[in-house]
């Protein structure tokens, strides 16, 4: 009968030793909880980054091809931001880049911005202090 009742419930060095195991694979756990948090952060505001860029994208080719090539010509070349770039300040501001191009690469030099083509235009939207940007060029008429 005795034999029986020693073995009802737990003994304490059974609990802390569950205890310390618990709390010893608890910390990896939680760290890999925090990375993807993390994750999702970042990758939230990338997602916004890319719908701005996008929707700026469009509201641009929306535009008038002579009102986008007279902005280019005001800018003056592909390395200076155009009007259309938002006012400088916030953070995370849109610079837009436009350029008349040279879509057929007649002149054989591989250089998108000699010998330009007078109905092409390259357009560019980019995140300032970003990576992130999406370019395109459009045409007169379409």
């Amino acid at each position: 009968m005795r034999a029986l009742q020693s073995q009802f419930g737990l003994t304490l060095v059974e609990v802390l030793v569950s205890m310390v195991l618990l709390a010893v694979l608890l910390v990896p756990a939680i760290q890999a909880l925090q990375t993807s948090m993390t994750g999702a952060n970042v990758h939230g505001e990338l997602a916004s980054d890319q719908f701005r860029l996008a929707s700026r994208l469009e509201e641009l080719l929306a535009e008038p091809f002579t009102d986008l090539e007279a902005a280019a010509t005001a800018a003056g070349g592909p390395s200076t931001p155009s009007s259309y770039s938002d006012t400088p300040g916030p953070p995370g501001r849109l610079l837009v880049y436009l350029a008349a191009c040279d879509g057929d690469n007649a002149d054989g030099d591989d250089d998108l911005f000699t010998g330009v083509d007078p109905d092409l235009l390259w357009v560019r939207v980019e995140a300032e202090g970003t990576v992130h940007a999406l370019q395109t060029v459009t045409a007169r008429g379409y």
